[in-house]
């Protein structure tokens, strides 16, 4: 999840508050592990260095080590996999949970992705997910359909926890200038294997021709990283935006806050995902109060079911275009960017965020807690 403002401080060190849950979060150092353990009564340890990397560098989390855990099994009461495993041996990943187990520390996996967006090809990451399954004492995830499918692949219940806020607390519009035409954005990032470059373009450049038809007045934008994994692909996305009559932006990554002062200034984003499973991208348009146009892949449309995520079919499907072009007409009736409306919604949105993310606090570390004592 590449959107990740405004979490809170990480804990540091591993000496023991009096009554706090010391915690092995894998990784540590990720904005939404630290949204998520920011309880007073829960204790994060920093991530490990990893060797050769740069500092402040989480992966592959050094922690998630057989010899790492047998080093500090008295420094810590409960191991927390997120993510950040794709890169190890089934082997290594079944030594360290065994690890965690004579260390005598509850596990719990919460499964971000069952369809991974770094990877194309998923079957070592899926049987990696089934040991997680198997030996987690306890399960969560962020929504009620990925919920749904733990249950159905691996016969686990897990505890559904929503995302938790990702735009910074008191980030503010400035009261920014509408623009005259609405604007609609894809972004394609890096050209990640779990875009989809090619029909994301095709979907945008037919829903621009519907739109139009329509009478729709919409600017389209597709942006690109400066740089990227794929020099080719990077090459036919020129083409296509081209030969479609879209405009491409194509810039180094944003800092936090260029990156939300240029999705408030939008009427929708449309997510070019062709796998994946949740998407903290669709979070922080969420928090500014940017429509989502969202194809139908894994479990985006579950995180909010307000009317902000608006569903299509998968991108390289038959009629996508046609099926953007509706959400994106429904969305564009939605209070637009530079408005009073607007600026209303993401405050009553900011609100809920305060109520639902305590929620989540909370019931991590009573998790945590229900653990603990059960294994006492």
């Amino acid at each position: 999840m590449e959107a990740t403002l405004g979490a809170p401080p990480l804990a540091v060190g591993s000496a023991r508050r009096a009554g706090t849950i010391r915690v092995v979060a894998v990784p540590a150092g990720h904005p939404y592990v630290r949204a998520v353990t920011a309880d007073r009564g829960v204790t994060v340890l920093p991530d490990p260095p990893v060797l050769g990397a740069p500092a402040g560098q989480w992966w592959p989390p050094a922690a998630l080590d057989a010899s790492w855990i047998e080093q500090h099994a008295a420094d810590a009461d409960l191991l927390h996999v997120h993510f950040g495993t794709e890169s190890f041996t089934l082997d290594h990943l079944r030594s360290a949970l065994d690890a965690a187990r004579q260390a005598g520390w509850p596990v719990v996996v919460t499964v971000h992705d069952i369809d991974h967006p770094q990877l194309r090809d998923q079957s070592h990451y899926v049987a990696q997910l089934g040991i997680l399954l198997e030996r987690a004492d306890a399960v969560v995830t962020l929504t009620p359909g990925a919920a749904a499918e733990v249950r159905r692949r691996w016969h686990r219940e897990a505890q559904v926890v929503p995302h938790p806020r990702i735009l910074a607390p008191g980030w503010s519009d400035g009261a920014g200038v509408a623009p005259h035409t609405p604007r609609v954005a894809a972004h394609l990032k890096d050209l990640r294997p779990g875009i989809d470059a090619p029909s994301t373009i095709a979907a945008l450049t037919a829903a621009s021709r519907h739109l139009r038809a329509d009478g729709i007045e919409v600017e389209i934008e597709v942006h690109l990283r400066d740089r990227t994994r794929d020099a080719a692909l990077a090459a036919r996305v020129r083409e296509l935006c081209t030969a479609g009559g879209l405009t491409l932006v194509e810039q180094g990554r944003l800092t936090d806050d260029e990156l939300a002062a240029h999705l408030a200034r939008l009427g929708a984003c449309v997510l070019a995902y062709g796998h994946g499973t949740h998407s903290g991208w669709l979070e922080l348009c969420w928090d500014l109060g940017v429509p989502v146009v969202a194809p139908a892949v894994g479990h985006l449309r579950d995180q909010h079911r307000d009317g902000s995520v608006l569903p299509v079919v998968p991108l390289d499907q038959p009629g996508a275009g046609a099926d953007v072009a509706q959400a994106l007409a429904i969305a564009l009736t939605q209070p637009a960017a530079g408005t009073r409306d607007r600026r209303a919604l993401v405050g009553r949105r900011a609100e809920a965020r305060v109520v639902t993310d305590r929620v989540a606090t909370e019931a991590h570390r009573a998790l945590y807690q229900r653990l603990i004592e059960a294994g006492r």
